[in-house]
């Protein structure tokens, strides 16, 4: 039977479980999103709703980053070197083809990194890059110079993080057809599902899966239950009171981090106390334990413990509730507009519980004498949000935001967030721009320290947002398919590393 959208939740649940329908069609799988994807271009595929699609299925990237080791291995490209501290030369593999027939060469290469590039596209994968910019030239058929107006020691996996898609996609424009080399093509898309089927002129070794078809259910419980009728075979997202069954559910650290990003120039929230209040207001093990489980871990910066810049000096805010209170009468005792609506932005479907949580620090928030309110978006009007240039007139928001960092290192969290201009940063501080700038720069243990300098003025100055959890990921699969969840599942499903048990 076909689930759609306008049944209520309830009705959906109970259909769900009596539909009796298998989805067992041999070599096909059927994934269970949490929600639909904005739209699949490449560009803002560092996104889950989207990454989880299209990487390493339709498109592929010129490097690998193995989170688990902290290396980067050689994918599209075959080596590369180190020219000098502003130049980085790639040596490309050969006898690759995307999926419309062009040729994959250093021409090809170039317009991909120079689209990432393009001012004209709203590219979330440029964020990885701060404000450095890329020249990249083609230096013969299968070379390609990476110029950089700034040294980026970390080019190789940066690299990871780039999308090559065919220079036959639009340059200036968002595309909801993406054409890669990946072992996968788009075969329909549309707003009740998207299929890709196998490309059997993939370059690489042949995948187990045939067809992937994706749905998508906000409810947790209506995906876990598709899973267990066999309505579908795989939901990568799911509650943490939904993950009932060892035999199917698997709980797994993930690399993600949230926080409520605070628009610390509009008043009141210009206002370092309040910006201090919003920390201390929340009961964060109570908030932690019921709604994400047990296991999840409080969040004092924007990186996981192990990703170089770290700071294990930092210790998260502590629930108190009479101090945050004390500081909001502060505030408003010397001037600052308490009154003023402050508005919760959220995703419908965003991560198991991530509306329940909006609720619970709506409530906390409140009691300290804050006026807030909760507005919860679909994933393609909450990006308005997440990118610059944000809304004007937006008013004062706390902008709830799951970050993804599983290469190891800060820099790919810290300039986006918190650089004067970064793509989501909110902030603007001349002294904690020039020291980010000093970080991206470093190497080694130098790096290492500068960005935990960088975390410490971020969360003991500035207070620039309200760090939540380092979360725990919970999946159920399908007796079918042998497969396991891994660091990397936030961000994407490899179909070609899905396969069958029988």
């Amino acid at each position: 039977m076909t689930i759609r959208y306008s049944t209520g939740a309830a009705t959906l649940l109970c259909a769900v479980l009596l539909s009796g329908a298998a989805y067992a069609v041999e070599g096909e799988v059927k994934i269970v999103l949490p929600e639909q994807p904005a739209n699949l271009d490449p560009c803002r595929s560092i996104r889950s709703d989207i990454g989880r699609i299209i990487n390493s299925n339709i498109t592929e990237t010129l490097t690998v980053i193995e989170p688990e080791k902290g290396t980067v291995a050689p994918w599209l490209a075959d080596n590369w070197e180190q020219v000098n501290d502003l130049t980085w030369r790639v040596h490309l593999k050969s006898g690759v083809k995307f999926q419309d027939g062009a040729e994959f060469n250093a021409d090809a290469v170039v317009k991909s990194i120079n689209r990432l590039m393009n001012p004209k596209l709203t590219c979330d994968s440029r964020s990885k890059f701060g404000d450095v910019k890329l020249t990249p030239k083609a230096v013969d058929a299968q070379t390609v110079e990476i110029v950089s107006d700034s040294p980026v020691p970390i080019m190789p996996t940066l690299l990871g993080t780039v999308q090559i898609v065919s220079p036959n996609m639009p340059f200036d424009k968002e595309s909801n057809k993406p054409v890669g080399t990946g072992p996968y093509v788009v075969e329909s898309a549309s707003t009740e599902e998207i299929v890709l089927k196998r490309d059997d002129g993939y370059w690489g070794a042949k995948p187990d899966v045939t067809r992937a078809t994706y749905v998508w259910r906000n409810e947790s419980a209506i995906r876990a239950a598709m899973i267990e009728s066999a309505e579908a075979d795989l939901t990568p997202s799911i509650a943490v009171q939904d993950a009932t069954n060892p035999q199917t559910d698997f709980a797994y650290l993930n690399s993600e981090t949230t926080r409520m990003r605070i628009d610390a120039q509009i008043p009141p929230l210009d206002d370092v106390r309040i910006r201090k209040a919003l920390n201390m207001a929340i009961d964060w093990d109570g908030m932690g334990e019921a709604l994400f489980g047990k296991d999840v871990l409080r969040a004092s910066q924007m990186v996981v413990p192990g990703v170089r810049g770290h700071n294990p000096d930092i210790k998260a805010w502590t629930y108190n509730p009479d101090e945050a209170k004390k500081l909001v009468e502060e505030a408003k005792a010397a001037g600052a507009p308490v009154d003023k609506e402050i508005v919760l932005i959220g995703r419908n479907g965003f991560f198991p519980n991530s509306s329940e949580s909006l609720e619970a620090m709506r409530s906390m928030w409140q009691e300290i004498g804050l006026n807030v309110s909760i507005r919860q978006l679909e994933a393609a009007d909450w990006v308005r949000y997440l990118d610059k240039p944000f809304p004007e007139g937006r008013g004062p928001t706390l902008f709830q935001q799951l970050h993804d960092n599983n290469t190891g290192d800060a820099g790919f969290t810290a300039p986006v967030m918190y650089l004067s201009d970064g793509q989501y940063s909110t902030i603007a501080n001349k002294d904690l721009d020039a020291s980010l700038k000093k970080a991206m720069a470093a190497t080694g243990d130098d790096r290492e320290k500068l960005f935990q300098s960088v975390f410490a003025k971020v969360h003991d100055e500035i207070v620039a947002d309200v760090p939540m959890y380092h979360m725990i990921g919970y999946v159920r699969v399908g007796p079918r398919l042998d497969w396991k969840p891994d660091l990397k599942t936030n961000s994407e499903i490899a179909l070609s590393e899905i396969h069958f048990k029988n």
